[in-house]
């Protein structure tokens, strides 16, 4: 009986062996990475600056004999995979610390190796401001949504040396609510601010909408069109904020077109759209509104931009602002027409309440319609400057509507003109209780920026609601700037490209009538230093009309 049962166990193990050897068959030889060696390279550093430059960053390159794919545990809360073994982190805890980073060498099978190294780096970079936008400033956090229903919620543009384009999606931009019979709508993203460190959660109700080329992540097959899988993006990453160093930084106009942050994602943390990235540049954020650019992992030549709003679009349509109730198309030469127009005289209170240089006329040398366009001449009289401010106060106010200016802007540093609107209460509604609606402001110091403001309570002066957009030529050719007001919203275009939206609620003061003025101010809080040089020059208005 004893031999019965040795010669089973033995036929057992043979049959063990022979399916363990047919296992190394089909995995091949399940050996462990060996050789492993990883580089660390501290940006900046010098003799003087034994810690690096202050950005924070470091560039790691691992490498392995029968490695496939690497991992890295930074020491602050953020891993990252790297099939390649190259990558850059930024350490962004203000000061100089030293960080235990664990780097995981993976080979066939999932057998690993790993090594420890000890990073010692400076950084000062932070982005209070970036900060308090994204999360709110608290623990709950602020929930995000993508922005359906602009033009170029999606977009894509090139990625190369070509700074003068690579801020923007020159390629593709989604029109509104374009993809809504896919899931990419249906998820939120919620940013909170934990123990200094900014938490982050994206519930995409089960499904994610992957770029073509990454399908395979989610089980399916890589080609055709984009689409969406199952996929769980259940947890919480932490996002760490570090200074950009894409080619969209390097751009003369910087300041205008990215705010300089990168936000990156740990644990292969994205947002919305599945193109292998972990970080997104903020190209600008406001309260309500955030533009972001990624480069596609697989095909850096791409850069992928997303728009995202704090208020939950749906496809329910605008109100269709078409009926024409107010209009000047300025076609009879002369004075503007007094039965539209009044106007500002002097120089207000503290130069307008903006320590303004000019004086505001009614002379035809300040303000004229000539040639089918009204013409506000701000002049360099001696060492003094008049100019004029039109307003339609009294003579059409209204509530909502669609308003269209077609103007060519003034040039000549200290210029300030401005297409905007008052709340009619402003006497007895002290501003900016009144709200201001800024649908064009311009600065001669910083030719053809474009910006687009709300005035409210809290939110005022430099602590206005606005974004700006970067057109060309805007001293030289007539553009269109636009805004849609609605019950929902307060929309600003230019050239019917949207750059900047607000929520309307019944809190704020943009639900009772406004109306529009008219001027080109000198100096003072936004124009700036006046040129010496300057001697006159016009803002014309080819036409103003207003639809409800």
């Amino acid at each position: 009986m004893k031999k019965i049962i040795v010669k089973i166990v033995y036929v057992f193990v043979l049959l063990l062996m022979v399916n363990c050897q047919e296992d190394n068959i089909a995995f091949g030889e399940l050996n462990a990475p060996t050789n492993l060696n990883v580089t660390v390279e501290i940006v900046g550093k010098t003799t003087a600056l034994p810690n690096g430059d202050g950005s924070g960053t470091v560039r790691f390159t691992t490498t392995a004999d029968d490695a496939i794919s690497y991992k890295y545990i930074y020491g602050d809360g953020v891993t990252e995979n790297s099939p390649g073994g190259i990558v850059e982190h930024g350490f962004t805890t203000v000061g100089v610390n030293t960080y235990t980073v664990t780097v995981i060498a993976y080979g066939k099978g999932g057998v690993a190796t790993n090594e420890t190294v000890e990073v010692t780096v400076f950084s000062n970079f932070s982005d209070e401001r970036s900060t308090q936008f994204l999360t709110g400033g608290t623990t709950t956090g602020k929930k995000w949504y993508l922005a359906a229903s602009e033009k170029g919620h999606l977009g894509v543009g090139q990625n190369d040396g070509d700074a003068t384009k690579n801020y923007f999606a020159n390629y593709y931009q989604a029109e509104p609510f374009e993809k809504s019979a896919t899931c990419f709508y249906d998820g939120d993203y919620t940013f909170a601010l934990v123990n200094g460190k900014i938490e982050y959660k994206q519930d995409n109700k089960g499904n994610t909408f992957f770029h073509n080329s990454y399908k395979s992540v989610a089980g399916g097959t890589n080609g055709g069109d984009d689409a969406c899988l199952p996929y769980s993006t259940a947890g919480t990453k932490i996002v760490a904020l570090s200074p950009s160093t894409s080619v969209v930084s390097k751009n003369p106009i910087e300041t205008r077109v990215t705010t300089g942050t990168v936000m990156n994602f740990s644990d292969g943390g994205f947002m919305g759209y599945y193109a292998g990235a972990t970080q997104y540049e903020i190209l600008s954020i406001t309260e309500n509104r955030m533009v972001v650019r990624l480069v596609q992992a697989n095909n850096t030549a791409l850069a992928w931009y997303l728009i995202f709003t704090t208020t939950m679009p749906t496809s329910t349509s605008e109100p269709d602002y078409t009926v024409l109730k107010f209009s000047d198309e300025f076609n009879t030469d002369g004075a503007p027409d007094p039965t539209k127009w009044s106007y500002d005289l002097g120089t207000g209170s503290n130069g307008w309440g903006n320590n303004e240089a000019q004086s505001y006329t009614n002379a035809s040398d300040n303000v004229i319609v000539a040639g089918g366009n009204l013409k506000i001449t701000a002049k360099k009289v001696g060492s003094s400057y008049t100019s004029a401010r039109l307003k339609t106060e009294s003579k059409f106010d209204f509530t909502y509507g669609k308003v269209e200016v077609r103007a060519k802007l003034p040039s000549g540093g200290g210029t300030w003109p401005a297409i905007w609107m008052l709340g009619s209460d402003y006497a007895t509604n002290t501003w900016p209780g009144c709200g201001e609606i800024d649908i064009m402001e311009h600065k001669g110091n910083e030719p053809n920026v474009i910006h687009g403001t709300l005035h409210y309570p809290g939110n005022s002066g430099g602590n206005a609601n606005g974004n700006t957009k970067t057109i060309t030529n805007a001293s030289t050719e007539f553009h269109v700037y636009k805004t849609i007001w609605s019950p929902a919203s307060v929309k600003i275009y230019v050239d019917d490209v949207l750059f900047h939206t607000v929520a309307n609620t019944s809190s704020l003061p943009f639900n009772k009538d406004f109306f529009m003025i008219l001027n080109v101010a000198m100096g003072g809080t936004f124009g700036g230093t006046i040129d010496p040089a300057f001697s006159q020059s016009s803002m014309e208005v080819d036409y103003v009309r207003v639809y409800q």
